[in-house]
């Protein structure tokens, strides 16, 4: 028996098998979800295909106000769905409560948008337009961070553009989007959403399927690498929002105990597992011992502990393999630099790990250069501006940066040398569904949000007329 179908052609479908899902922070599994077998991502696909033409002759105007239907439906089940979130994901409620409320948000923006031609050249010879059609099957393919968010924000512009839209979220946390089937059902032709379940290990279904044009992708970039040479086949239309390992550069002259509370809900927001926090910090030695004292205060205010219990500000790693290398992380900080808060699993059942910080480490630790997804932040001391951007710079990961000063043109002048999508002054992970969101390096490929994120989802079609 499953607690939570999974939606097929607009079917609610129980699927041969269940999944368990599990509570990270009890460790133990709290519901199950249907789990699909090869067949059932076959026919969401074929489901999709029948669907989209029908769905992209839809009027516009029609596409908004069902998307503004889903916004609504989210608005009026938002409590049950982020409580949901918080036992499958961990997160404080808090941060549950705003993932979820973000979600309408995403859709009333895009659904805001115009899709009309744009004009390239209109004078006594040509009048040239871009048009802006659909590209057919969308399939998106969501982590377990931000499952909620990051599912609905990819499926609002590609249906908003009469893409039919297959969701496959992550094993360890399918169930708000499973949540939202029964209402997608409804307010959706059938096939136009398709949501299926598996293991992590049926997705090179829907990235080789030549009937799929489009694969949206969050995750990690060993996986969007995979996804990339799957999608080459049919040569998919890709966006890859990858890893990233977001470096803070602290100027001298910075505003200490904002910095270090600033600093602090970036790095240890969601425990750490977000693709754009602050992931290391980088401190001018002049201020480098007030800066650790300053941030310790702040760090150790910071309550673990199970994400529905009031005053959580820090859940648990959201699932075991998580937390393993969680693990090898603090032995890493033990190694090779002082703990001065935290260094330590917390005890009893979870997968909780202490928010830590540690101080007195270099480049080269593992902590320092690789993306850690846990809540442990490393804060490296630098004396020369352009050493310190060399060692931001020197990641393979270009997804976020941030720089921190008074001094806004001497912010500016760092902010422009570093190699990242998006740059911060005197804050960090700050984002919208207006603002583009694009990744440097290994850190992804394409944008999301904006109306350049979502001109994504479409074929650009250029109509050219000749006059006289």
């Amino acid at each position: 028996m499953t607690d939570y179908p999974m939606l097929i052609d607009g079917k609610l479908i129980a699927g041969g098998e269940a999944l368990d899902v599990i509570n990270p922070a009890t460790g133990e599994a709290f519901t199950k979800v249907a789990r699909a077998s090869e067949a059932d991502f076959m026919g969401a696909i074929a489901a999709a295909k029948r669907a989209q033409k029908g769905w992209a002759a839809t009027p516009l105007d029609e596409r908004r106000a069902k998307l503004l239907e889903l916004a609504d439906y989210i608005d009026a089940n938002a409590d049950r769905i982020a409580r949901t979130l918080v036992m499958e994901q961990g997160k404080p409620l808090g941060e549950a409560q705003m993932e979820v409320g973000f979600a309408p948000a995403f859709i009333r923006y895009f659904s805001e948008q115009s899709l009309d031609p744009e004009v390239v050249q209109d004078d006594a010879d040509y009048l040239i337009e871009m048009h802006y059609k659909p590209l057919g099957v969308v399939a998106g393919i969501t982590p377990w961070n931000f499952p909620f968010l990051i599912g609905v924000y990819k499926l609002a512009p590609a249906l908003l553009l009469g893409n039919a839209f297959i969701w496959k979220p992550a094993p360890t946390t399918p169930v708000t989007a499973l949540i939202l089937a029964e209402a997608l059902n409804k307010i959706f032709p059938a096939g136009v959403v398709n949501i299926v379940i598996d293991k992590n290990e049926l997705g090179h279904i829907l990235t080789n399927h030549p009937d799929v044009a489009k694969v949206s992708f969050t995750g990690s970039t060993a996986t969007g690498r995979k996804v990339m040479e799957a999608a080459a086949s049919s040569l998919k239309r890709l966006t890859l929002e990858l890893g990233g390992n977001d470096a803070g550069i602290v100027l001298p002259d910075a505003d200490i105990k904002k910095t270090a509370q600033r600093v602090t809900g970036s790095a240890f927001f969601n425990a750490g597992q977000v693709c754009i926090a602050l992931k290391r910090l980088y401190v001018h030695r002049s201020i480098y011992d007030q800066m650790c004292d300053a941030l310790a205060e702040e760090v150790g205010l910071l309550a673990v502990g199970d994400g529905l219990e009031q005053g959580t500000r820090v859940g648990p790693l959201q699932n075991a393999m998580q937390y393993e290398k969680a693990t090898r992380y603090l032995d890493a900080a033990a190694a090779d630099g002082r703990i001065i808060v935290g260094g330590k699993r917390k005890e009893g059942a979870g997968y909780f790990v202490e928010p830590t910080l540690v101080r007195d480490i270099a480049d080269g630790s593992a902590l320092v250069d690789e993306e850690q997804f846990a809540p442990i932040l490393p804060i490296i001391a630098f004396d020369e501006i352009d050493e310190v951007i060399d060692r931001a710079n020197s990641s393979e990961y270009g997804l976020g940066g941030s720089v921190w000063s008074e001094d806004v043109a001497a912010a500016d002048a760092v902010a422009a040398r570093m190699d990242s999508g998006t740059i911060w002054i005197n804050h960090h992970t700050h984002f919208g569904p207006h603002i583009p969101f694009a990744g440097a390096k290994q850190s992804g490929i394409g944008t999301e949000f904006g109306r350049e994120g979502m001109l994504e989802f479409s074929q650009r079609s250029v109509v050219s007329r000749m006059r006289g």
